[in-house]
């Protein structure tokens, strides 16, 4: 059995190399070499691996046989996958979260996009924290435990989809992301089911169109 410190080390592991993913310092495609990693957090090995095995879980880290693991890359099944996949769990958030709605949920939220328009030019790793956050609160804002634990197993899978579409954002596209928002935020004011439905399945459509893809028939 691992001892709780062991445990404890693989967790901060864990969290350094999905941050760094996230942040776009490890790329898709990149070769993820334990000792190498190892060296440069400060630990052993053993952390290092038990961190990629739990990645892999996440579908964040993928490990082939004899080749090692490498940063996992998106094809094209996984983007219309996980694409349609949003699309049905947004929209039920969103009608489950308009149904709550009050000036809480409205200042929460704009809050939330304030922080994204006041990020600097360029700097798509603060939108993707904001964009993360947003989609968190409306989760949370839907008040659905199940749903929540359902989220919580993508988390992985629909943080890549964010960063991939928030990465390719350019400096004149971040104003236009925060308004795409915002739109949100209104048909969720609006009290109409369907013009959110519509708002929600554009909003992720549009995000997926932008992701480069490395072979776009894989």
């Amino acid at each position: 059995m691992q001892t709780v410190s062991d445990q404890n080390v693989a967790k901060q592991v864990t969290e350094e190399l999905r941050d760094a993913i996230y942040a776009g310092e490890l790329k898709p495609g990149e070769r993820l070499v334990e000792r190498k990693l190892a060296a440069r957090l400060g630990v052993s090995h053993i952390p290092v691996r038990e961190a990629l095995a739990r990645l892999a879980e996440e579908r964040l880290v993928e490990r082939e046989p004899r080749r090692g693991a490498r940063v996992a890359r998106m094809t094209r099944a996984d983007l219309d996958e996980i694409t349609s996949l949003r699309i049905v769990l947004e929209q039920f958030v969103a009608e489950r979260a308009q149904e709550r709605w009050n000036e809480d949920a409205r200042n929460r939220l704009d809050t939330i996009l304030d922080a994204m328009d006041a990020a600097e030019p360029g700097d798509t790793a603060e939108i993707f924290r904001q964009d993360r956050a947003f989609h968190e609160t409306l989760s949370e804002l839907a008040e659905h435990r199940l749903l929540s634990d359902m989220s919580t197993r993508l988390q992985g899978r629909i943080a890549s989809f964010l960063l991939a579409t928030t990465s390719e954002l350019s400096a004149d596209q971040q104003h236009a992301h925060t308004q795409s928002h915002r739109v949100i935020v209104d048909a969720l004011a609006s009290g109409d089911a369907a013009r959110l439905r519509e708002v929600i399945a554009h909003h992720i459509v549009e995000g997926a169109a932008r992701i480069p893809l490395d072979d776009p028939s894989s």
